[in-house]
């Protein structure tokens, strides 16, 4: 049996009355009730014709929509509200050209009308009944979200009415060979549809689209009367919502966004038709691998013609919804410095007729993975190296919120990234409008593509199958787009519930899509991450103020999915007149001179550690977040454009895989107690504030001695007592060791670090106890070697720490015993500050002060074999 349109998906149901067209009124409602009319028509040149069948139509649809776009009716009272910033754009927004371009750009018809403009709105109460024939109060700028300034709403509900009618043109044919279909770009959350009192669909689902067929409950003339249903309870469910939340928190959480973000559209079409496109470039193929996925008839014939400008480069006729093979000879690839692109236009053909014919686009480009001459594995473009430097992109708006205010805007912050050197783009938990997409195919950048998480807390059932549900569907509409290079289903392990099941969820969207990377897990050092799974392509590391330093392995790239975060405060052009950043900076040229210093970093780490990507966070501020190339509104730049453009771009070129040699530490110092030896002892004729070793040092906060593990030891109340050196001892560029034993009074959440070094903001190495993981860990900032097990609470260990620079490698030794190795390799690990035990150093402030006894603390200049450790152990000291 042939199935239902693809376009109704999975969560989306159809409810729409089979039959004949309807000709009573409307059920229910009072037909003294005014329409609401207020629709765009556009009716741009064939989109599908042989000269402008794709990209070229996407751009000349959207000038003929706007040209063809009526007055709207009597605004009945909208008003736009007072956003905090306004943007270049906000006053470019009105009802007559509320974002009025054709919004599905690889696959355009040329008779449609836009529904966007002023509708109907209200809030809504739990069981109401749709207000079926009944005007509402209030008016809204559909597709603006509803806490918007542009929405004329700018107040939260969690429940909403949305209401308008519309006319069929009587050339469209409905009834008559050709059906109405309702498209909604994306309602934010769950949605209900009715249209002349007749429920015909539901969907759930903030960032995907659906449609509807609803010839069968048309009236035959008069007003169609459509009303939609929005419910969006945000961070009180564990929906996917990204950055959204009812409430922004001044800090990383931003201003949710609900109802209607979308633009909202009909057409006609045939009654055998095209419903999605499936495009896949297939180059060492010498060609395009398409599936037309048609809805109607089983058995009619697609025909798709390939164009390079007006010329025809490739054809293929076969049967509908069946993999098809376009042969595109001698192609032009698509690359951020050339993003060429093919027009395509697709017939579907019945018994000898065309009976529905669309326009689309595709480039053609190979993604993935190669070792370059250092022998470390690389992220690969068309089977060339090419590093993939990024901007974090939030895609958050003052005026419009998830929704840029214009065609203009939403193109803006991508040309930028082209402007500031940039070849990536790493789209953060937020699905933009197609025409995003577009745009960055235009004008060639390479996405990452996240899917939304939820609220960081692990998602229970049944909002896991959700999610997977989501994160399927984001990939089946978003696969044809040239510009994807990767998948990201989890950041930093928010709504994350198991290790295991990432690493399964990570397999999944790779069998779905094997022509795109995977990236199982950005951030998995980080926050609320269950650990790494070991599946996907990549190992992505966050680092403020970064760069990560992780190395890749013989299967996975190694990436830094998030760094930097400098800021800068602007006043005047600020969402809450202040705000944070990872490290402040006082003016323009010191904003200037730490991204650039931070990127030379970025240099060093491709070169030395092998990382193959890297993420500056971010592209603009962000209601708190002073960390942008601009501000929140688009009208400052931050940095010195030129000087930023110029180390970008000196990173593309110099990180193609050559490498550069590792450190050659020398051997260290022999003997069995180290460069430094702590025993802990209390002295005598002295007061208790100094403590024996081969050197003095001093109790900090009213630590005191207690019982040991040999002789005396010192205890630490976690409150801000630790120990100083006073000094500067180990060479942290080079081969080390630090071990002591250890007796913890509590094992909860928290960190607690027994022995580490102070460097210029973080310390250079911690020997720690890792709240977040519960178990012992020799680590840099954002890396970890962490032993399998849980401490128990009053027993002694023994730890030890090594630091093998030529490997680049961490390891951790419980009792004698090596529990784990991390690859960990380091830029310049130099540290100017004293050694210090008891307490670390993180964001250039004292942290995870230890509570507990600390005894027989010893520090090499040399890595220790595993040999030697044992016997450290074994002695007891």
């Amino acid at each position: 049996m042939k199935r239902s349109t693809r376009l109704w998906r999975h969560r989306v149901t159809a409810l729409a009355a089979a039959g004949a067209l309807a000709s009573t009124a409307l059920a229910g409602g009072s037909s003294q009730a005014a329409p609401l009319t207020n629709t765009f028509t556009a009716s741009p040149t064939d989109p599908a014709s042989a000269a402008e069948s794709g990209a070229e139509a996407a751009e000349s649809g959207a000038k003929a929509a706007e040209s063809g776009v009526k007055s709207a009716a009597n605004a009945g009272g909208w008003r736009m509200g007072v956003p905090p910033l306004t943007t270049p754009w906000t006053n470019d927004v009105s009802p007559t050209n509320a974002l009025p371009e054709y919004p599905r750009p690889q696959l355009t018809r040329s008779k449609w009308q836009n529904l966007n403009g002023v509708w109907e709105f209200a809030g809504a109460a739990v069981g109401e009944a749709p207000p079926i024939g009944e005007a509402l109060a209030e008016r809204v700028l559909v597709p603006y979200p509803i806490e918007s300034a542009l929405s004329g709403i700018q107040r939260s509900e969690e429940r909403m009415w949305y209401r308008r009618t519309f006319a069929v043109p009587t050339d469209w044919k409905v009834g008559k060979g050709y059906r109405l279909q309702l498209n909604f770009g994306a309602v934010d959350y769950d949605a209900k549809v009715w249209v002349n009192g007749r429920q015909v669909a539901t969907h759930r689902g903030g960032y995907d689209g659906f449609s509807v067929d609803v010839t069968n409950v048309l009236r035959r003339t008069g007003p169609q009367e459509l009303i939609v249903w929005a419910e969006d309870l945000t961070d009180a469910t564990f929906q996917p919502i990204g950055k959204q939340r009812r409430t922004g928190d001044h800090g990383i959480f931003y201003q949710g966004s609900s109802g209607i973000w979308r633009t909202v559209w009909m057409e006609p079409i045939a009654t055998a038709a095209i419903d999605r496109l499936q495009l896949t470039p297939d180059v060492p193929g010498q060609a395009l691998k398409l599936t037309a996925d048609t809805s109607g008839p089983a058995g009619v014939d697609v025909e798709a013609t390939a164009y390079d400008g007006s010329k025809v480069v490739g054809q293929v006729r076969g049967k509908a919804d069946t993999p098809l093979s376009l042969p595109i000879k001698n192609a032009k690839l698509w690359s951020p410095d050339n993003p060429f692109l093919y027009n395509l236009r697709v017939r579907v053909i019945d018994a000898g007729k065309t009976v529905d014919q669309v326009g689309s686009y595709f480039g053609m480009r190979s993604v993935g993975k190669a070792k370059g001459a250092d022998g470390k594995l690389r992220l690969t473009l068309n089977g060339k190296i090419l590093f993939n430097l990024s901007t974090l992109d939030q895609g958050f708006w003052p005026d419009g919120l998830n929704t840029a205010p214009t065609d203009e805007a939403l193109r803006f912050d991508l040309e930028q990234h082209k402007v500031l050197g940039f070849n990536t783009v790493r789209k953060h938990i937020k699905v933009e409008p197609d025409r995003w997409f577009y745009w960055a195919d235009k004008l060639g950048l390479m996405v990452w593509q996240d899917m939304p998480s939820s609220k960081t807390d692990a998602m229970p059932e049944p909002w896991r199958a959700q999610f997977k549900a989501e994160l399927r569907e984001m990939i089946e509409e978003h696969k044809s787009f040239t510009s994807i290079t990767t998948w990201v289903p989890f950041n930093e392990g928010w709504g994350e519930w198991i290790r295991e099941e990432t690493g399964q969820i990570a397999d999944s969207v790779k069998a779905q899509d094997p022509s795109r990377l995977v990236n199982a897990h950005s951030g998995v050092n980080c926050c609320n991450s269950k650990g790494d799974s070991g599946r996907g392509d990549m190992i992505d590391h966050h680092a403020y103020l970064g760069p990560a330093t992780s190395s890749p392995d013989e299967n996975r790239v190694a990436v830094d999915g998030e760094h930097g975060g400098f800021g800068l405060k602007t006043p005047d052009h600020m969402w809450f007149g202040d705000g944070f950043a990872y490290e402040m900076t006082p003016d323009k040229a010191t904003l200037t001179r730490r991204y650039v210093e931070n990127q030379r970093d970025v240099i060093r780490s491709a070169n030395t550690c092998g990382i193959s990507a890297s993420v500056y966070t971010q592209i603009t501020d962000v209601e708190g977040e002073l960390n942008g190339f601009f501000t929140y509104d688009r009208q400052v730049t931050k940095m010195d454009v030129a000087q930023v453009r110029a180390v970008n771009q000196a990173i593309i070129r110099s990180a193609d895989g050559t490498g550069t040699n590792g450190p050659t530490p020398p051997p260290g110092t022999p003997g069995a107690d180290g460069i430094h030896f702590y025993p802990l002892n209390e002295s005598t004729g002295t007061t208790t504030e100094d403590v024996v070793g081969d050197a003095d040092a001093t109790l900090i906060g009213g630590a005191v001695f207690g019982p040991g593990k040999n002789g005396n030891g010192v205890a630490l109340n976690g409150n801000g007592q630790f120990i100083d050196t006073g000094a500067n001892l180990i060479d942290t560029n080079g081969n080390y060791t630090a071990s002591a034993w250890v007796k913890l009074n509590k094992a909860d959440g928290g960190f607690q670090t027994v022995v580490s070094q102070d460097g210029d903001r973080d310390s250079a190495f911690f020997l720690q106890y890792s709240g977040a993981d519960q178990r012992f860990a020799m680590s840099f900032t954002g890396q970890r070697a962490l032993a399998p097990t849980k401490p128990v609470v009053g027993q002694w260990y023994h730890l030890t720490g090594v630091r093998d620079a030529a490997r680049g490698e961490l390891k951790l030794y419980v009792d004698g015993e090596l529990v784990a190795t991390r690859s960990a390799c380091s830029l310049d690990a130099s540290s100017a500050g004293n050694t210090v035990i008891g307490r670390g150093k993180f964001g250039g402030n004292p942290v995870d002060h230890l509570d507990g006894t600390v005894d027989q603390v010893h520090l090499f200049d040399r890595a220790l074999t595993p040999t030697e450790v044992k016997t450290l152990y074994t002695s007891g000291n």
